[in-house]
Parts: C-alpha cells; sequence; structure tokens
C-alpha cells in the first residue's frame, strides 16, 4: 500500500499500487500537456520571427536586383545610343565607298567599250579561222564518206559470198534429203504390204504416246486383240469419267506400197471397218489411210462419210491426234446428257429386270403349282385308292367280326354234353375225370 498526503488538507490516503499507478499517470499527463502546450506556443512565436527575418531578406533581395536592373537598363541606352552613332557613321562610310564603286565601274564600262572594238576585229579573224577549220572537216566527212561506202560495197560482196553458202549449204541439203527419199523409197520397195501397215500404225502410237499424259491421261488406247469374229481393227480409243464412257472409237490404219500392182480403195474397207465398230460397241469408226494418194477429196482434210456408215470418217496420218481430239471434246461437251442417259438407262434396265424377275417368278410359280397340283391330284388319287382299299378291309373286317361274333355264339353254346353227344368214349373219359375230381 502507498500513501498520499493531500497538499491541501494535509490529510493522508492509503492507495494500493494500482490506484497509485494511475494517480501518478493522470499527474504526468497534466505535466505533460501543459509542456506541451508551451513548447507549441515557443515553437510558434520561433517560427514567426524565422518567416518576419525571410520577408526581411527577401523585400532586401527585391531593392537589390531591382536597383541592378535599373542600372543594366541605363547601360543598355547608353550602348544604343553609341551603337546609333555608329550605324550613322557606317551608312555614311558605305555612301562614299558606293560612289567610289560607281566611278570605278564607269571607267570599267569605258575600257570594256575600247576592248570590245579591238575585240571585234579578233572576232573577224577567229570567223575566218572557223570556217577555215570547217572547210577541212567538210573534206575529212567526205573522206570518211568514201570510205564507208568502200566499206558498204565490201559487205555487199560478203553479203553475196554468204548467200552464196547458204544457197549452196540449202542445195547440198535438198540433195541428202532426196537421197534420203531415195533410201525410205528404197526400203518402202523392200517392205512387204504387212510391213507398210504396221509402220503406219507404229507412227499413230507413237504420236498418241507422246500427248497421251498431258492430254489424254485417263484414257484407253490399246491394239484390238480380240479377233473372235473373225476379224478386228486396229487400234480401240475409250474415255470415261465418273464411270459414264462418253467416247469410244474404233481406228483402221491402212497403208500400201507405191509400186503396188492391184491399188485398193478406202471405200474397200468401210464395210469391215463398220462392222468391227459394232461388234467391239464403239461409237465412232476412223479409218487412217495413206490409199488414193492423189484422191483430192481425201487429201483436203477429214472426210465424213457417215452418209454411207453412221459416225464414220476417213482422214490422213496428220490428222490422227486432231481428229481424236475434235470427236473428244465434243463428247465431253455432251457428257452431261449421256450421264443422264446413262442413269435413264440403268432405271429402264432396272424395270427391266424387275419385269424379268417378275415373269420368271410367275413362270417358276406356275411351274411349281402344276407341279403341286400334278402331286396334289395324285396324292389324291391314292387317297382316293387308300380309301377304296380301307373300305375293302373295312368291309373285309366286318366280314370277320360277324364270323367271330357266330364263331363265338357256336363257342358260347358249345358244352361238354354237346361234345361228347354220340361220343360215348369222350363222355366216358370225361366222366372219369368228374369221379377223381
Amino acid at each position: 500500500m502507498n500513501e498520499i498526503k493531500c497538499p491541501h488538507c494535509g490529510k493522508v490516503f492509503s492507495v494500493d499500487e494500482s490506484e497509485y499507478a494511475l494517480l501518478l499517470s493522470q499527474v504526468k499527463n497534466v505535466e505533460f500537456h501543459k509542456e506541451l502546450e508551451e513548447r507549441e506556443k515557443n515553437l510558434k512565436e520561433n517560427q514567426k520571427n524565422i518567416i518576419d527575418l525571410e520577408k526581411s531578406k527577401l523585400v532586401n533581395q527585391y531593392n537589390l536586383d531591382l536597383s541592378k536592373l535599373n542600372d543594366e537598363i541605363n547601360s543598355l541606352k547608353s550602348k544604343l545610343e553609341y551603337a546609333d552613332k555608329e550605324k550613322s557613321m557606317a551608312v555614311n562610310e558605305a555612301l562614299a565607298l558606293k560612289n567610289n564603286e560607281i566611278n570605278k565601274l564607269n571607267t570599267d564600262i569605258n575600257n570594256l567599250k575600247h576592248m570590245l572594238d579591238n575585240s571585234k576585229k579578233d572576232m573577224d579573224l577567229a570567223v575566218n579561222e572557223a570556217i577555215s577549220k570547217k572547210n577541212e572537216e567538210l573534206n575529212k566527212k567526205d573522206l570518211e564518206i568514201e570510205r564507208l561506202n568502200g566499206e558498204k560495197e565490201n559487205q555487199r560482196n560478203l553479203a553475196i559470198v554468204k548467200e552464196n553458202n547458204i544457197k549452196n549449204e540449202y542445195e547440198n541439203k535438198l540433195h541428202d534429203k532426196d537421197v534420203e527419199i531415195a533410201y525410205y523409197k528404197d526400203l518402202k520397195s523392200k517392205m512387204s504390204t504387212k510391213m507398210i501397215g504396221e509402220t503406219l500404225e507404229q507412227h499413230c502410237e507413237i504420236s498418241f504416246n507422246q500427248i497421251r499424259m498431258t492430254a489424254f491421261p485417263e484414257a484407253y488406247f490399246e491394239k484390238d486383240n480380240d479377233a473372235k469374229s473373225g476379224s478386228k481393227g486396229d487400234y480401240i480409243f475409250r474415255e470415261s469419267k465418273d464411270g459414264t464412257e462418253f467416247i469410244s472409237i474404233m481406228f483402221e490404219m491402212k497403208n500400201e506400197m507405191s509400186e503396188t500392182a492391184t491399188k485398193h480403195k478406202n471405200e474397200d474397207f468401210l464395210k469391215e471397218l463398220d462392222k468391227d465398230r459394232n461388234e467391239k460397241n464403239c461409237e465412232y469408226a476412223v479409218l487412217v489411210s495413206m490409199l488414193e494418194a492423189n484422191n483430192e477429196l481425201y487429201n483436203q482434210g477429214i472426210v465424213d462419210v457417215s452418209y454411207k456408215y453412221p459416225k464414220m470418217y476417213v482422214i490422213r496420218p496428220q490428222f490422227f491426234i486432231p481428229m481424236i481430239t475434235l470427236l473428244r471434246n465434243a463428247a465431253l461437251n455432251s457428257l452431261s446428257y449421256k450421264q443422264e442417259l446413262a442413269v435413264a438407262r440403268a432405271q429402264n434396265l432396272d424395270i427391266t429386270h424387275f419385269e424379268e424377275a417378275m415373269d420368271d417368278f410367275k413362270d417358276k410359280f406356275g411351274r411349281n403349282y402344276r407341279i403341286a397340283s400334278e402331286k396334289f391330284a395324285k396324292a389324291i388319287e391314292e387317297i382316293d385308292k387308300t380309301i377304296d382299299h380301307l373300305t375293302k378291309t373295312k368291309e373285309a373286317l366286318l366280314s370277320s367280326e360277324n364270323n367271330l361274333r357266330l364263331a363265338n355264339d357256336k363257342a358260347q353254346d358249345l358244352s361238354i354234353k354237346k361234345l361228347t353227344k354220340n361220343n360215348p368214349t369222350m363222355a366216358l373219359k370225361f366222366e372219369e375225370l368228374k369221379n377223381k375230381d
């Protein structure tokens, strides 16, 4: 416990530790606040003094700067006045110099006039010299023209020589061609008719294979090796798209030696070609022919012989590829119609197959019905026979039954008395048996 004495009344109070600490903190807080207020007051006074001091410093500095500025302004004014004086002096000096230059220029002009008079004379001399030089140059040009004419003449002579050389070279080439033609003519004369034809076939096949992958990558072009009907064409061309064949051509190649005694005509082969075309189911037929070499009809290009045989043409070998291209492009344009026609044919074929299946079903059903009917009639006949047989059996059984009934009746009427009647031996035996019992 702690004791506290009141400073006013002198009374002593006893307080515990917690109350003492509380009172002590109150006394400290009061003293702290008083001291804080005094310090705050002193601080405000010090700040005010500092501010007043700074204000006085700023005023003094401002007055000092203002005085310096006035001094600079006065100095600049004096400098401007001095500069004006110097400017006027410089202008006067420049005017004096300008006048001197004008006088000098006048003097120079007079001197130039004098010099021009002298230079005119010199110019006349220079013109005369230039004319003489020009004449010399013209003479040189005349010499150059003569030289160029000489060169031109030389070039003309060289051109004539070159032309003669080319002419000789061309004549030599013509001679070589004549020799080559003579060689092939001799080779052709040594070749058989079959070899001649095979040569044309090879030419057409090579021509087609050269452009096969670029123009006809999906086309079929092969030799016709099917001779089941007894004859065949040479080549068949077919092409399809999306499963629909839109072009087919039967080709026949004909050639012969120029020295052959028996000359063939193109018409000799048209009928056989039409037959081969139909047997191989081709739409077009084309005869590639070297026959009738002097016939203008066949030499003019593609000859349409459809007036004799439908969709048939006769061409020279050079029109082989163009003919395929023309027919193929024309058929390709009508491909959509062919596809629609193929669909319609397939539908008709389906209907035909359905009708055929229906007719076949009717026939088989009728046949089966007929067989079944015959067997049914036979079965009925057999049943009737069986019924007759059973009826007879029934009658026989009924007759047997009557006989059995009569036999039974007779058996029921049978007795020992009746059996031994008129049979004394049996009667004696039964009597003995009866006595033993």
